[in-house]
């Protein structure tokens, strides 16, 4: 029996109007009921997450949440933090130069927010604050708080521009960080020992559940560590390629409420 099931959010847990399905929202319900931790696993930023926690009643006692692509692990209920990993503002100012060089917009986040430097605020940024619902500044580099510690920051851009700048990055960058492409418009860049598996895993132990009882649910690049870690890996019916190549199950799609349809057959009064 499982469980933990960690379970991605965009592509995923929501359809594409950013919306639980009922059909979703009831399988959960009834795996909690059972016992099951139910763990949103996401890239998102811990403030775009509270929401859907408290919709889903996945606030309580004994919960909990991976933000961050697993930057952060944390008790949902009382907010005591498991584990955090952080970027530094030399790391910004670092990756900023980077992107000036080659020509790609980004931005970067604290615990609260989510700050632009460029002036000429790109079309992902505007969307990254609309799906997170976190308050957007624009905030150059060097006027940036040298103290602050920064979970996650990302190079945007349109898919074909930002395949040339991945391709464009140098190989010591890329071995100094944690990169990993969540939408084919948004790379992410982390701490190096932060991947949605390595959270997943932490947490696992934490709660002494072995890898054999823990599933996960997901649909994109950043994923693929945690279906690879889990007992059981399922990748959605519009995950990409390299997603469905490392699952052992292939579910519905994510407007097809494909979530609650594993749920059912493989977790539910199993």
């Amino acid at each position: 029996m499982y469980k933990l099931v960690a379970i991605d959010m965009d592509g995923t847990l929501l359809n594409d109007q950013h919306m639980v399905p009922d059909e979703v929202f009831e399988a959960i319900q009834q795996a909690k009921a059972e016992g099951i931790k139910i763990v949103l696993c996401t890239g998102r930023p811990i403030g775009g997450v509270n929401r859907y926690l408290a919709d889903l009643q996945l606030d309580q006692e004994g919960d909990y949440v991976i933000a961050y692509n697993g930057a952060l692990v944390q008790n949902s209920h009382t907010n005591e933090v498991v584990s955090e990993l952080t970027l530094s503002y030399d790391d910004l100012t670092s990756l900023y130069e980077l992107s000036r060089q080659l020509d790609t917009p980004m931005h970067y986040f604290d615990s609260a927010n989510l700050y632009t430097p460029n002036r000429d605020i790109s079309e992902y940024t505007v969307l990254e604050s609309y799906l997170t619902k976190l308050p957007l500044k624009y905030m150059p580099v060097e006027e940036a708080d040298s103290s602050m510690r920064l979970p996650k920051m990302m190079y945007i851009d349109q898919p074909e521009r930002l395949e040339k700048t991945i391709q464009a990055i140098p190989s010591e960058v890329k071995e100094k960080y944690m990169m990993v492409k969540s939408t084919d418009f948004f790379l992410e860049i982390l701490h190096p020992d932060v991947s949605k598996g390595n959270a997943v895993k932490l947490l696992a132990k934490e709660l002494g559940i072995p890898r054999e009882e823990v599933m996960a649910i997901g649909d994109n690049g950043n994923d693929v560590s945690m279906l690879e870690f889990a007992g059981c890996g399922v990748a959605m019916g519009n995950a990409i390629d390299d997603v469905k190549a490392v699952a052992d199950v292939v579910t519905k799609s994510n407007n097809e409420a494909g979530v609650a349809h594993v749920l059912h057959e493989l977790v539910l009064g199993k």
